[in-house]
């Protein structure tokens, strides 16, 4: 009876974590999305500033940090941001990537 309860306990754990890293996965790919639409807008003079800036903002009001920025990389107005987000417990961070900017 102890072995199962054991089991049990176990198996709710490994639930959680899976659970944890989804949903930091999830909160990666929204947040380098939002960064790199934000670093494109400065990139094309939509908005004032520094476009790597704009995307380190964007992405800590969203619990990401930006791990790198390149601008202009795929074309002139265009950024490519990478970020990370913690997770709980012996995971590694999540990572998320995206470009933004005028059509290739």
């Amino acid at each position: 009876m102890a072995g199962l309860a054991l089991v049990a306990v176990l198996l709710i754990a490994a639930a959680v974590l899976v659970l944890q890293a989804a949903s930091a996965a999830s909160k990666a790919a929204t947040a380098a999305d939002l960064a790199a639409l934000a670093a494109a807008d400065v990139a094309r003079g939509l908005a004032t500033g520094d476009p790597c800036a704009a995307a380190s903002s964007v992405a800590g009001r969203h619990g990401a940090r930006v791990q790198d920025c390149t601008i202009g990389g795929a074309g002139p107005g265009t950024a490519l941001v990478r970020v990370s987000v913690g997770v709980a417990g012996p995971l590694p961070d999540a990572l998320g990537a995206a470009r933004a900017g005028p059509p290739p």
